[in-house]
């Protein structure tokens, strides 16, 4: 038995002040509605009308029950409604998981842009170099740098980045420039505790072929920005992702190394757990990252510059 629906065709029987009448608004056949009526009661295991020949009416079991149902059917209409205008419009939190420098640097701005056109979103933000299971910890979207993860998320690119070996003016005044990765070993270089393999830095050359060359050097940290500031200040060469030392190359206080080689590129994927009743929130917010970002590989750009970049290539 369908409560639910027995409860809308005993109200609409007591609103209507018969069976006959609430069948003709509900679409079923009298004998439907006194039927389920009837099974309603049997479940309550309580008479809720006193029927007559001429006329039905509450017993005070019905009365109560009745003043619920309304109640409760109400409340459903509502629930349903506020349901419906979410599905259409972003509104709500969203609960969010990112690199902290990727957050810090790019997704910062995107979601203030964004609550600028939607004032009822609101963002919860988890900085983590971890992989997350978004599923397990709650989370409805996540911004992830290379591999997506479990086979049961869906993925949308964002765009790309490549690791770009550079060091300060200064390192490169004293210490001079590598002209090819094997020269590194002759270097101070930096490594990211999370790479793996840890100390060996990959680069394909102009003829295809991989470069592999283990580094070593003076500073070993899990935080690509500290790396990035210790290089700052001349103490040694790193080898990190353009979405880090994009703005420090675009401004020269970095210069990029080993030209002719390049690292292979890292995908940037917007990753949530399902397609199936997905949220206006989710689908709003990711449709605009990847509009924003619209398959970005050049981090060192300039906004105006990828700005100005990406209206040519529209209006070609």
């Amino acid at each position: 038995m369908d409560r639910f629906a027995s409860m809308q065709v005993f109200v609409q029987v007591v609103e209507q002040g018969s069976f006959a009448r609430a069948a003709s608004r509900l679409g079923l056949s009298t004998s439907a509605c006194s039927r389920q009526v009837a099974e309603l009661e049997a479940h309550l295991g309580s008479r809720l009308l006193n029927r007559t020949t001429r006329r039905l009416s509450l017993t005070e079991t019905g009365q109560a029950f009745f003043e619920r149902s309304v109640q409760l059917l109400s409340d459903l209409d509502d629930a349903e409604q506020m349901a419906a205008q979410s599905a259409q419009s972003p509104r709500g939190t969203l609960r969010m998981t990112c690199s902290s420098t990727f957050g810090i640097r790019h997704l910062a701005p995107a979601m203030a842009d964004f609550q600028a056109a939607h004032p009822d979103m609101r963002f919860d933000l988890s900085l983590s170099e971890r992989i997350v299971d978004l599923v397990e910890e709650g989370f409805d979207l996540g911004v992830r740098i290379g591999q997506v993860g479990s086979q049961n998320l869906v993925a949308r690119k964002l765009g790309e980045t490549r690791l770009v070996a550079c060091a300060s003016p200064d390192y490169l005044l004293r210490r001079g420039a590598p002209a090819t990765p094997a020269d590194l070993a002759d270097h101070n270089c930096f490594v990211y505790a999370h790479a793996s393999p840890p100390g060996t830095w990959r680069f394909i050359g102009r003829d295809g072929r991989e470069h592999s060359v283990r580094v070593r050097g003076n500073l070993v940290c899990n935080s690509g920005d500290l790396l990035m500031a210790a290089a700052l200040q001349g103490a040694g060469i790193v080898y990190e992702p353009s979405v880090i030392v994009g703005p420090a190359l675009r401004e020269g206080r970095l210069v990029r190394l080993l030209a002719g080689y390049e690292s292979p590129p890292s995908d940037i994927w917007a990753v949530y757990p399902t397609r199936r009743h997905l949220s206006a929130k989710v689908r709003s917010f990711v449709d605009f990252l990847v509009a924003r970002f619209n398959g970005r590989t050049d981090w060192a750009a300039a906004p105006a510059e990828l700005n100005r970049a990406q209206g040519k290539m529209a209006s070609a």
